[in-house]
């Protein structure tokens, strides 16, 4: 198979950078011959960004999303960069048994499940004295909850072969504080309590968990929900002047699955260049 296509930028920083995005690196096979299942790998973001460093790096790639026509529109984009259609399977990670249907599709297609990445979440900005419990819990069911459903779905089939590794998506809104975010900084915070605890429970079975905690990753879904003047505040406080591209996230992501992080787990990674 030839070398995967170079990623086209998706989404330019709404400020201008001290430091332009370099390209990204080329491949070097870290993940050749593992299975890598990214869920809310749909549209412009962090998690096709994964799927697509995951191919680059050799691994045979599945991913879902609860959107069905932006799922498979990132399916037909893989194929054309990797040179095959990776496994798509529609999955709302809070509902268990569509979350078990997706880890079973995976083994059953693939043969096993090397590494899963957490990615879905879902966020807002509203103050803690308008929010409401249905947007509360509505965070927390997707973001913590549904984390949690589909790291305990891929446990059970790893625990069980003796070796695998989650890395899951959290943010480094579950440390810092941030008006408007307490949902979002909840389930967080809740992500990487969650990373630290599975890590416990499944070392003595050959599994890694660990997670990365992404400052501001610029792409079109969020350029969509949020504003340009809010994208801009939080992009002016990196030190480079600008929000990461997601493939810079997604590189970080790789690193953690692959055996070049073998004495990591329970780590919560922080990919920011955020100064005080």
């Amino acid at each position: 198979m030839p070398p995967p296509a170079r990623i086209p930028p998706l989404c330019t920083p709404p400020v201008s950078p001290l430091t332009p995005p370099p390209e990204p690196p080329t491949g070097h096979s870290l993940l050749a011959g593992k299975t890598v299942l990214v869920t809310a790998a749909a549209g412009a973001g962090i998690g096709f960004a994964t799927a697509w460093r995951c191919a680059q790096e050799g691994a045979q790639v599945a991913i879902s999303d609860i959107h069905e026509r932006r799922l498979h529109e990132a399916a037909s984009r893989l194929a054309e960069i990797i040179g095959e259609p990776p496994l798509a399977v529609l999955c709302n990670v809070t509902v268990e048994s569509e979350v078990q249907t997706m880890i079973d599709a995976t083994v059953e297609r693939y043969g096993q499940l090397d590494v899963l990445v957490n990615n879905a979440g879902l966020g807002g900005e509203t103050s803690i004295l308008e929010m409401t419990d249905e947007q509360w819990l509505t965070v927390l069911d997707v973001t913590l909850n549904g984390t949690f459903r589909c790291t305990r779905a891929a446990l059970r089939h790893m625990t069980a072969r003796g070796s695998g590794v989650i890395v899951n998506n959290a943010s480094v809104i579950g440390w810092r504080a941030q008006a408007g975010q307490a949902h979002y900084s909840a389930a967080k915070a809740g992500v990487m309590a969650l990373t630290r605890a599975a890590a416990m429970d499944v070392a003595d079975s050959g599994v890694r968990v660990n997670a990365v905690a992404p400052s501001i990753a610029i792409h079109e879904h969020l350029a969509k929900v949020s504003t340009p003047e809010f994208l801009e505040q939080l992009a002016s406080r990196e030190a480079f002047g600008r929000a990461a591209a997601p493939w810079e996230v997604a590189t970080v992501i790789a690193f953690l699955a692959s055996d070049y992080s073998t004495y990591m787990t329970g780590e919560v990674v922080s990919v920011s260049s955020q100064h005080p």
